[in-house]
């Protein structure tokens, strides 16, 4: 018997310009009177999580700031950071100040101050025991200062495994947060790299929980057995329509002019939006295929990122194969594909000429080109010898490759990754 349920859950949301000025508030209802604040270095430097603390004092509570977060997460880094709030705890609830690699170590962090083991305990398998977590977790607020990850509505925490040159994640539903504060205004300073390589995290996020395996196309479960990436579903749906829409008329202009604050707040809401959907929906292969080509990353440094060591950004990542991706998924939902391809440009002039399933890869190369992105894994270092070992790192992520509306193989994944080494001349 195939499924008939499927779950939703979201967290609550504080949104809109000065949002962030509000969270005492929140804190106060919580009852948290000592409060760690989990940022990064460079947004530290930005003066926004100082204030944030300020807030927290100046209504009589205590906040601890620790600027432990690393741009893309590794066990290292998390080990770390577990490390130093172990130290200085104990906390009533965590807050996240950050974009997704802030906001996921504070979910590490508060999962293992709360819960016994490690890591490797809680980590997805096969890479990591896929523990669910004994214990309820604190309070986390989520305050995203980039607009992308969507991390701030999700249950996933994701990382890097050094020694296994992968990256991969933990899901449960204790870790979404208690509450998601997008503050638009917290965005302005993100820079024109950033902004492409996130949104274009956005953009996956959506069309991904919007082509996704249907819900009810997967064998029934006991209600003990569902997890929160259940396959596309109506009220996921209308989150994700709604997302690229907003992509259609904010994605250029926030990465051409990064003081165009109507542009900045759609982004925001965008993401917010694709966030609430694939959270709930799931994402599929262009995820699965960007947790290898992030892990195994050799020298290159993108614009407007950190260059202290090589790196691909996890949107980046992603955006590398999602023109073929979803040309190989065309075929299991030809009216999905090219409804997507209409919201993500609908003042397309013509007709379109050429094979339907080559249309939504059109409009995607045309938009990655057009921002600024490297055209194609070759472009960020990647030549025929390492396609092997990308197929063999995205067949890790049996979690997110469940999710897709095709079966996948390790043949369709060579295929994919094969095509994607050259995007565009």
């Amino acid at each position: 018997m195939n499924e008939s349920v499927f779950t939703y859950a979201a967290p609550r949301l504080r949104f809109g310009a000065g949002a962030a000025d509000e969270l005492w508030y929140d804190l106060e209802r919580m009852g948290a009177r000592r409060v760690l604040v989990v940022t990064d270095p460079r947004v530290l430097a930005t003066g926004v999580p100082q204030r944030v603390a300020a807030q927290v004092r100046a209504h009589g509570g205590e906040a601890v700031v620790h600027d432990s977060a690393h741009v893309e997460p590794t066990d290292a880094s998390l080990d770390a950071a577990v490390a130093r709030a172990r130290a200085d705890g104990p906390f009533d609830a965590v807050l996240a100040v950050g974009g997704g690699s802030a906001i996921d170590t504070a979910k590490a962090v508060d999962l293992l101050l709360t819960n016994p083991g490690d890591l490797m305990d809680y980590i997805n398998a096969p890479i990591g025991r896929a523990r669910p977590p004994q214990h309820p977790l604190l309070p986390l607020i989520a305050v995203p200062t980039t607009t992308g990850t969507g991390a701030e509505s999700t249950t996933i925490c994701v990382l890097d495994v050094l020694s296994l040159h992968v990256k991969t994640g933990i899901s449960h539903e204790r870790l979404r947060p208690a509450l998601a504060v997008v503050d638009p205004r917290l965005t302005m300073t993100q820079p024109a790299g950033v902004t492409a390589s996130a949104g274009m995290d956005i953009l996956c996020h959506a069309l991904e929980s919007w082509t996704a395996r249907p819900y009810d196309s997967y064998p029934r479960k006991a209600p003990q057995e569902r997890v929160p990436y259940c396959g596309a579903n109506p009220v996921a749906d209308l989150w994700a329509e709604r997302s690229l829409s907003l992509l259609a008329r904010a994605f250029r202009p926030a990465v051409r002019d990064g003081d165009d604050e109507t542009a900045r707040a759609d982004m925001a809401l965008a993401a917010t939006f694709a966030g609430l959907g694939f959270g709930n929906a799931g994402v599929h292969v262009p995820h699965a295929n960007a947790y290898p080509i992030a892990g195994r990353v050799r020298g290159f440094h993108p614009r407007d990122y950190p260059q202290e060591e090589p790196m691909v950004p996890h949107g980046m990542a992603v955006a590398m194969t999602a023109p073929e991706a979803f040309r190989w998924t065309f075929a299991a939902g030809p009216e999905r594909h090219l409804a997507a391809a209409e919201l993500l440009d609908p003042q397309r002039r013509g007709p379109w000429d050429g094979p339907p399933q080559d249309l939504l890869p059109a409009i995607l190369i045309d938009l990655m080109r057009e921002i600024g992105l490297p055209s194609g894994l070759g472009a960020v270092g990647y030549g025929e010898s390492d396609v092997e070992a990308l197929v063999e790192g995205a067949l890790k992520q049996q979690r997110l490759l469940a999710m897709s509306p095709r079966t996948v193989t390790a043949e369709d994944l060579a295929g994919i990754i094969t095509r994607s080494l050259r995007l565009w001349d």
